[in-house]
């Protein structure tokens, strides 16, 4: 379905390399992450290759997390998980260059706490207000 070539991701969606899938549809596919933070950890990517949510085709957002949200509802139905965590890198941090979406079971005291990177804080309320702006200035106008 026109892969990218070397991606580890798109040969999985192609079916060229093995992974225990958990959902296979035309446009996503999802399958257990191999180093995963719980038991169920899964990876959703559509199947075409795009590297970040920026890539992504606007027409395939509402599906793509419709299986987002799919895939949060059986890790409490299935795996008995009492929530799940929903997260996705763009770029940094992102140890694929494959969009994919994380979808992690969770569950009170896992031991799964916060996030471990230093956090900012602005100078005053005009300075983040400066942020907003330029950021909302930027934001493509609503379909």
């Amino acid at each position: 379905m026109g892969g990218s070539k070397g991606c580890v991701f798109c040969e999985i969606a192609d079916g060229g390399r093995p992974a225990h899938v958990v959902m296979d549809t035309p446009e996503a596919v999802a399958f257990l992450d191999t180093r995963p933070l719980f038991k169920g950890h899964t990876l959703l990517i559509p199947r075409p290759h795009v590297e970040t949510l920026t890539d992504l085709p606007a027409g395939s957002l509402g599906s793509f997390f419709g299986h987002a949200q799919r895939l949060a509802a059986a890790m409490e139905s299935v795996l008995g998980a009492a929530g799940s965590f929903v997260a996705m890198n763009n770029r940094i941090s992102q140890s694929v260059p494959h969009l994919h979406v994380h979808v992690v079971p969770r569950n009170r005291k896992d031991g799964l706490r916060g996030f471990f990177w230093p956090r900012q804080k602005y100078d005053s309320d005009t300075e983040a207000a400066e942020y907003a702006a330029r950021l909302s200035s930027a934001l493509p106008a609503a379909p």
